[in-house]
C-alpha cells in the first residue's frame, strides 16, 4: 500500500516516522522552497506536481492508496489542488492540521485577513516590527518606509521587501528566554505572525504578552470543503490504518 504525505511541517515528519516501521510504502512530497529541508524517513519527492491535474496523474502513476495533506496551514494552493486531485482519482484524503492559537488573558491581538491587511494595521500599532511570517509575502510590507522590520526566516528573503529591514536567519523551535531577549534587544513594539499553531514558534506570543507588545495575527485559510481533518499525528496514523494502509 502506498501513502503520500504532502509535507514540509514537523507533523509531516512525525507521521512519516510513525508509519516508517509499518508494512507500507510512504512517500513525502516537499515543495522545495527551503534550501536544506529536514528530510523524513521513507521516500522523498521534492518539487511541484503541476497543479491538480499533475497531482492526479502522479497519484495514478504511483498507485497511491491514501493522501495526507500535512502541509503548512497557510499552504492553501496545494491543499485545494490535493482536494481536486483526490476527488478526480477517488483516493482518500485527510488534512492534518495542528490547532490554531487562542489568545489568553493579557494578550493584545489584532486579527488580519491577509498579509496586506496586517500591513495596513501596523502604522497605528508600532514602529519596530518583528515580522515572523516567513520570507514569502514580504512585498505586502515593502511600502512601509517609516517602519523598521526584524524579519525572521529559514532562508534569506528576496526583493521586494521593506526598505528598513534586518534579517535573522533561524529555524524553530524557539525558547521563551530567547524570544524575550530578541524583543528586548531589538526594542520591538509590535509582532506580526500567521496563525500557524503548534508549540515550536508559540513562545514569541508569550514573550509579547509579557512585554505588552501588540500582536497582529493573520488568520489561516480554511480547509477545502468536504475534506476530513485530523488535529494530531496519532489521529492521522489511525486514519491511515483505517484505509487498510497500516497495522
Amino acid at each position: 500500500m502506498h501513502v503520500l504525505i504532502l509535507g514540509g511541517t514537523g507533523e509531516a515528519r512525525s507521521l512519516a516516522e510513525l508509519l516508517a516501521g509499518q508494512a507500507l510504502r510512504v512517500t513525502t512530497s516537499l515543495a522545495g522552497r527551503v534550501a536544506a529541508p529536514r528530510l523524513p524517513p521513507g521516500e522523498v519527492r521534492i518539487g511541484g506536481f503541476g497543479g491538480a491535474d499533475g497531482l492526479a496523474a502522479w497519484l495514478r502513476e504511483q498507485a497511491v492508496d491514501a493522501v495526507v495533506d500535512a502541509t503548512h496551514p497557510f499552504a492553501g494552493t496545494i491543499s485545494f489542488n490535493a482536494a481536486r486531485a483526490a476527488a478526480a482519482t477517488r483516493v482518500p484524503l485527510l488534512a492534518l492540521r495542528r490547532p490554531g492559537w487562542v489568545p489568553g488573558e493579557g494578550d493584545d491581538w489584532h486579527e488580519a485577513d491577509s498579509l496586506e491587511h496586517a500591513a495596513s494595521l501596523l502604522p497605528a500599532l508600532g514602529r519596530r516590527v518583528f515580522l515572523t511570517t516567513g520570507r514569502m509575502g514580504l512585498a505586502a510590507f515593502a511600502g512601509l518606509d517609516e517602519l523598521w522590520f526584524l524579519v525572521r526566516s529559514v532562508d534569506a528573503p528576496e526583493a521586494p521587501h521593506p526598505a528598513r529591514m534586518e534579517v535573522l536567519l533561524d529555524r524553530g523551535p524557539f525558547s521563551l528566554a530567547g524570544e524575550r531577549e530578541l524583543l528586548r534587544r531589538h526594542r520591538v513594539d509590535v509582532l506580526v505572525t500567521k496563525d500557524s499553531g503548534g508549540a515550536a514558534t508559540a513562545p514569541k506570543l508569550t514573550a509579547a504578552r509579557e512585554a505588552g507588545v501588540p500582536v497582529v495575527v493573520v488568520r489561516r485559510p480554511g480547509v477545502p470543503e468536504g475534506v476530513t481533518v485530523a488535529e494530531g499525528v496519532e489521529e492521522a496514523a489511525r486514519w491511515v490504518a483505517g484505509r487498510g494502509c497500516g497495522a
